[in-house]
């Protein structure tokens, strides 16, 4: 959205968020933890690296910019671990790329898109991709026993709720589920335990800690995730994962693409 030359970028503190919300989307911020999921979207957008970086050279964060649809499109994904070499997936990563993106670009809509884990038992198949109506932590477990100033479990679960998006739904027809996050992969026994309590049909690793931030900026946000593998299932999660990213990262390419053309020319209150 365009603002008077004379609001600052953080115009949440000058103007009401109705206003904001009644002005149409013109910056979109993808945030997205891997470069196999990214890469088809940053070709599908027709997205330029950023050569002059926006975040500190010490960081392996990496932006792709554009114009789609009339819309600004930067897409951040957080590069390789320096270390060692690796995609630099969890929740520590996303937190900080979703802060410093946020300070840096302020971005009307943040859409977090990425692969995860599903639940059959919660109606989950590979290849499907879920919109997400509230995030949660499965491993923050503070079991600090509850006084009338302290609720330290219900902040390890850190329950947010996505924008809620009822056209964009109705629309395009998306599977909708809870998200569980966590900085593991595979699921332990008391992980099971808080995805069952969290009521999540998908679980990821990076999912929640974007909403959090998001949530302190008052920034809408959307997920979208799609399904590499099926958590209750009988094959190995790393195995079935790796077996089908790039399928699974092409069907999320399309369902982004879908949302990202159903947002042009769209206030935050018509999603």
């Amino acid at each position: 959205m365009v603002l008077p030359k004379d609001i600052p970028s953080s115009a949440e503190n000058y103007m009401d968020s109705q206003t904001l919300t009644k002005l149409p989307i013109s910056s979109i911020l993808i945030i997205i933890a891997m470069q196999t999921e990214a890469l088809p979207l940053v070709e599908k957008f027709q997205l330029s690296e950023d050569q002059k970086s926006v975040f500190p050279k010490e960081v392996p964060w990496v932006r792709y910019q554009g114009i789609y649809r009339n819309l600004q499109i930067n897409l951040i994904w957080p590069g390789k671990d320096l270390a060692l070499g690796v995609d630099s997936v969890g929740t520590i990563s996303a937190s900080l790329v979703t802060y410093a993106s946020i300070q840096a670009l302020h971005p009307d809509l943040i859409i977090n898109a990425g692969t995860a884990g599903g639940f059959k038992a919660k109606g989950a198949s590979i290849g499907d991709v879920f919109l997400v109506s509230e995030c949660a932590f499965h491993d923050r477990r503070i079991p600090i026993p509850f006084t009338v100033l302290q609720v330290f479990d219900l902040y390890g679960v850190g329950l947010k709720q996505a924008w809620k998006t009822p056209n964009l739904h109705k629309e395009l027809d998306l599977k909708v589920g809870k998200l569980s996050t966590g900085d593991s992969l595979d699921m332990s026994a008391q992980d099971e335990s808080s995805i069952v309590a969290n009521d999540a049909t998908v679980k990821d690793m990076e999912g929640a800690a974007v909403a959090y931030v998001a949530d302190i900026f008052k920034v809408p946000a959307i997920f979208l995730k799609a399904v590499t593998d099926i958590v209750d299932g009988e094959k190995p999660t790393a195995e079935e994962f790796l077996q089908n990213l790039a399928t699974v990262s092409a069907a999320l390419d399309q369902a982004v693409t879908k949302v990202i053309d159903f947002i042009s020319g769209k206030c935050i209150h018509e999603l």
